[in-house]
């Protein structure tokens, strides 16, 4: 592929075209943004139990006991988000699993990751809750196949008297 990228600018146009188009495809197929806002949740509740920051030249730490805690719920959340991506049927279990993940959050891991990530994991677990999968094209129907009442010819008629040849169309002599 990367060969094909080094025949020009056309060339790259189409390639990323093509790309653009399969991953909004694979996007529209599954519960893309509830596995975002999930894996998003789950960044501030793993970094902040153990990042060591300064605030206006105060030292802030906030490790504390719920370390451990927060560790698991982290990558609890990250696993929920990859499995809403890649196994939609267990969409139903993810979010509530993420709800419930989000609620305990908030007294384990720093109040839910300074309620970024409490709020984006209520955000993904709600949105993995609602999702329903897309439907397939319905085939067309009969009522689509016949012509509009207002289109009368005689091949109509004669398609209709050769039908049931018992029954004269109207207009025609027998």
């Amino acid at each position: 592929m990367f060969i094909d990228l080094l025949h020009g600018p056309a060339q790259l146009r189409r390639t990323a075209a093509v790309a653009r188009r399969g991953f909004r495809t694979w996007r529209g197929e599954r519960p893309f943004w509830a596995g975002v806002f999930t894996f998003q949740a789950s960044l501030p509740i793993l970094y902040l139990p153990y990042a060591h920051l300064d605030l206006g030249g105060i030292p802030l730490a906030l490790s504390t006991t719920s370390g451990a805690g927060s560790l698991i719920i982290g990558v609890l959340l990250m696993a929920l988000s990859v499995s809403l991506w890649y196994q939609q049927r267990f969409r139903v279990f993810a979010g509530i699993a993420t709800l419930l993940l989000a609620l305990v959050s908030f007294p384990v891991a720093n109040f839910g990751g300074f309620l970024l990530g409490l709020v984006s994991a209520l955000i993904g677990g709600s949105l993995a809750c609602a999702w329903i999968p897309p439907t397939a094209a319905e085939p067309p129907t009969a009522a689509a196949a016949t012509p509009p009442p207002n289109a009368t010819s005689t091949s109509t008629a004669t398609a209709t008297n050769s039908a049931s040849p018992a029954v004269p169309a109207v207009g025609e002599t027998t």
